[in-house]
């Protein structure tokens, strides 16, 4: 797969024990953007594993911030060779699964809720089209709970007898700081909260009470002069 691949994996170290479960060769990886996607995917690849980039998160607002970060997971999909699945946006399902949960914090129930519903859509298209293993770039930022992403992925997945979740840590040997060399190489667009419109609004709150400008979306890259 790398030989046939026109990316330069020549700045890469591969991981030593990247390896999918059970020596599968396959994965789906559910992607939330391409800053927190690019370095795993880099990893994959150079480690042989036959690699799909699902792209499926309804939670993210307002749709021309949507728009931003799916484009930026296509672009460098593209630059690598690797298959991108496009996924709905069906924000109005996303609304109806958190409803009631307007206001509950960063890492509370509303997060169970929404990375239960992207992974349960994510498993469905791995049960449909044959991938064996599931995973996600979502525990590769210090702003998650790993062990609650992990544990949507595993229940998920568990609706599938043939299918597992793979619980890879993604932030050790560096690779959360390689997260911000890519974004930075690849001027990544730099999305500043985390993606629904309840985060948006608490972070705006947090900027006002620190004398913070709001935040202007679509206007701020990973490696540009100008910030």
């Amino acid at each position: 797969m790398v030989d046939q691949n026109p990316y330069s994996l020549a700045h890469y170290q591969r991981p030593e024990d990247l390896q999918l479960p059970g020596g599968e060769k396959k994965v789906l990886m559910h992607s939330c953007c391409a800053p927190c996607a690019a370095d795993i995917m880099e990893a994959m690849l150079a480690a042989d594993i036959d690699l799909t980039v699902f792209f499926y998160n309804p939670n993210i607002h307002p749709q021309h911030e949507y728009e931003i970060r799916k484009e930026e997971n296509i672009r460098f999909t593209e630059k690598m060779n690797i298959p991108f699945v496009d996924a709905d946006y069906d924000k109005d399902n996303w609304f109806a699964r958190t409803k009631g949960q307007e206001w509950e914090p960063e890492r509370g129930e509303r997060c169970t809720t929404c990375f239960d519903m992207r992974f349960e859509r994510t498993a469905l298209y791995a049960h449909e089209n044959g991938f064996p293993i599931i995973t996600s770039s979502l525990g590769i930022s210090r702003w998650k709970d790993m062990q609650q992403i992990n544990g949507c992925g595993e229940r998920a997945a568990a609706s599938y007898p043939e299918l597992k979740y793979w619980t890879y840590n993604w932030r050790k040997k560096g690779g959360a700081q390689r997260m911000i060399e890519i974004s930075k190489r690849e001027e990544f667009y730099q999305q500043e909260y985390c993606g629904c419109v309840y985060s948006l609004r608490d972070t705006n709150r947090w900027r006002k009470e620190h004398g913070r400008e709001p935040i202007q979306i679509g206007v701020k890259f990973y490696g540009r002069d100008d910030f």
